[in-house]
């Protein structure tokens, strides 16, 4: 599994991934979250308003069982602090 990774600066995210999940298949925005000093992996979801004007939330990203999920969310995680490794975060600040 190729995973590239896209940093961003903006509250608890971390950073954006893109998976190949297949040659030439790529599973876009998967985001890497910072929430209280642990690394989560959120994977991507479609909304859409109901009928009776509730938001609703579907997974793109189905997995088979709990546990194929838990096996993907950690090769991610190491992958993940494997890039950080070589690609430290640094934080800009403006002047006030």
């Amino acid at each position: 599994m190729n995973i590239h990774f896209r940093d961003v600066q903006s509250g608890s995210v971390e950073a954006r991934a893109v998976v190949e999940i297949a040659e030439g298949v790529f599973l876009n925005e998967l985001t890497i979250l910072n929430i209280e000093g642990e690394i989560v992996v959120e994977f991507p979801k479609k909304s859409f308003i109901g009928k009776n004007k509730r938001t609703f939330y579907i997974d793109i990203i189905t997995f088979e069982d709990v546990d194929k999920r838990i096996v993907w969310e950690l090769e991610i995680k190491e992958a993940y602090r494997n890039w950080r490794k070589t690609n430290k975060k640094v934080l800009v600040y403006e002047d006030s």
